[in-house]
């Protein structure tokens, strides 16, 4: 059966690091910022932001942070023994993933849900917590049986990627990314949906959400402050596109973020 051991959030852990050792469990890994190290049996690998790791159980795993300092991603630890999901190829294989999912907004909203869900002390989270984790399972599965995506595309999407993750609070036109890879806007913005199955300014505001998130629960700004912080200068702009990445307005998400600190596992 699907069963989770533990969900982390890593957020820019100064001296992060795992020591080396053969794995009872499944590691699924979803990098945000900055770059985490990992050694796979005998080989060096280098998680960047927006890649989904697979380390199979039995595999001898040590990680450490990048040499460019912490980062944030988040971690689930889970088994799937005699599960009917374990007729998945990935899991089947037990072989070592670095995936760049298409639907990365959507896959990092669920990994945050999860998260939440496991920080509660309630039988009904951890209901709803396998019922997110099989959904990412699936998502995986599917997107590693869709053709490749050209590697030039690929080079494409991250350099406007991460031109934006440095620029997400400044006004950022589409021109500005064509500009960048030399191309046309529509191409630009073509290939950005193709290989994140989003367009730019929906990654840009996926951006500024995750770091009101931040805001919200670790500092003392207030929600217009964030907003026009984070380059919203209609407040209730501000309030609708943090409503539809989040689920919930910034006011639940801290009354949410409060309750399950009192609760934590």
């Amino acid at each position: 059966m699907l069963t989770i051991h533990a969900v982390h959030f890593d957020d820019f852990i100064p001296n992060w690091r795992t020591h080396a050792e053969v794995i009872g469990y499944n590691v699924l890994v979803l990098v945000l910022e900055g770059r985490v190290c990992y050694r796979i049996g005998a080989r060096e690998h280098v998680g960047e932001p927006g890649d989904l790791l697979f380390i199979p159980r039995g595999t001898r795993r040590a990680g450490d942070n990048h040499v460019s300092g912490p980062h944030r991603k988040y971690t689930v630890l889970f088994n799937d023994e005699e599960d009917p999901m374990s007729f998945i190829p990935f899991l089947r294989d037990r072989q070592w993933i670095r995936h760049k999912p298409r639907k990365l907004a959507y896959i990092q909203r669920r990994f945050e849900r999860l998260h939440e869900e496991w920080r509660l002390d309630d039988p009904l989270s951890a209901f709803a917590g396998l019922g997110i984790l099989r959904e990412l399972i699936s998502l995986i599965a599917r997107d590693l049986e869709r053709p490749e995506v050209p590697p030039i595309k690929t080079r494409y999407a991250e350099a406007m990627q991460r031109y934006l993750r440095e620029r997400y609070r400044e006004p950022v036109a589409t021109r500005d990314l064509a500009r960048l890879i030399g191309r046309s806007p529509n191409y630009a913005i073509a290939v950005f949906r193709e290989v994140t199955g989003q367009t730019p300014i929906a990654y840009m505001h996926q951006l500024r959400v995750a770091e009101a998130c931040r805001l919200l629960l670790n500092s003392d700004m207030t929600i217009a402050s964030i907003a026009d912080y984070l380059g919203y200068y209609d407040p209730s702009y501000f309030f609708r596109v943090f409503k539809k990445h989040a689920s919930m307005t910034p006011s639940d998400y801290v009354a949410d973020g409060n309750r399950g600190q009192a609760r934590l596992r």
